[in-house]
């Protein structure tokens, strides 16, 4: 009996012993390293006892360089991964139509482009991409710059006739009708501000302006006129008189007529006026009359050296009897 116990203990004590060295010959769930995860099969494991083995892949962003990624349990540790990754090249990004990249940056998984656009264009959109695991994110266009359109100019018209906005660099030309004269430039561009490079033209007639030039030049060439007829016709009278001829004095009738066209002129130049052409018409009149003047008193002061043409005062008497002949 007492053989028969013992047995019976030592066969007891293998079992114990064996579940015990089963129990501890396992390893730990494992650990990936550096921008590497387990593969979901690997995940859904529990127990890894001596010999087995799970598998390691690259994480989000990175891509196998060489290895194989298994990891065995030996002794109850794990070996060393072989696996290498490296980050993923999203490449140059697609580029849209008048579009332009900064990639300083680089075109590595996590790095980040500046998107611009040519002259004239602008960005809608998102004006950074960003490179992540599935690839460049964001995205933009580049569409061209518009102007308002041109307004309608008074008394003229310009030559845009769509509905659509003017685009960057088109150009507008305006014309004026007839009978009115363009202040401004004639054509006007759009720029790549959204704005012209000048304001349109205005027409203005020329129902003001031309017609004080026109009084102003009419009413200097009447003066100028008028002082010359009277300098010539005193040297006509004093030459007349040389020759023992007797004339009539020609005073009265040169200076109600040129008394009257100079009414005339300084009303005509009053009608229309403004401030700006006041002191140019105040000049032509005073010049106007300053010569007149002068030219009066000049042939009242020769008409008295030389005497009356109606009584024939002074006369010589050679005169007298050449006219008695």
């Amino acid at each position: 009996m007492e053989v028969l116990l013992d047995t019976r203990r030592q066969r007891k004590l293998l079992i114990l012993y064996l579940f015990i060295g089963t129990v501890a010959a396992q390893c730990s769930k494992p650990e990936a390293g550096e921008n590497m995860v387990l593969t979901e099969e690997s995940l859904l494991k529990n127990d890894f006892p001596e010999s087995s083995e799970v598998t390691l892949e690259c994480s989000n962003g990175y891509e196998k360089a060489s290895g194989s990624g298994i990891m065995n349990c030996i002794d109850n540790k794990w070996t060393e991964p072989d696996l290498n990754c490296k980050k993923k090249d999203c490449g140059f990004p697609k580029a849209e139509p008048h579009m332009e990249f900064n990639i300083s940056q680089g075109t590595l998984f996590g790095s980040v482009v500046t998107v611009t656009c040519e002259e004239g264009y602008q960005i809608s959109g998102s004006s950074y991409k960003h490179c992540l695991p599935r690839g460049w994110f964001g995205k933009a266009s580049c569409n061209i710059v518009t102007c308002s359109k041109p307004t309608e100019v008074e008394n003229g018209e310009h030559s845009w006739k769509s509905d659509i906005k003017p685009e960057y660099q088109q150009t507008i030309h305006f014309t004026c009708k007839a009978g009115y004269t363009m202040l401004g430039n004639q054509t006007i561009q759009c720029t790549k501000t959204g704005k012209y490079d000048s304001e349109p033209p205005q027409c203005i007639g020329l129902t003001t302006e031309g017609k004080i030039t026109t009084n102003i030049i009419t009413t200097a060439s009447t003066t100028t006129e008028q002082a010359t007829t009277v300098t010539a016709r005193s040297s006509t009278n004093i030459s007349t008189l040389k020759q023992g001829h007797r004339i009539r004095s020609s005073e009265e009738t040169n200076t109600t007529p040129s008394t009257s066209k100079k009414e005339q002129n300084i009303e005509t130049l009053n009608v229309n006026k403004d401030k700006g052409h006041a002191a140019v018409i105040i000049s032509v009149v005073v010049v106007t009359i300053v010569l007149c003047l002068v030219a009066f008193f000049l042939n009242k002061f020769l008409m008295r050296r030389k005497g009356s043409y109606d009584t024939g005062e002074d006369l010589k008497p050679e005169l007298l009897q050449f006219q008695s002949l």
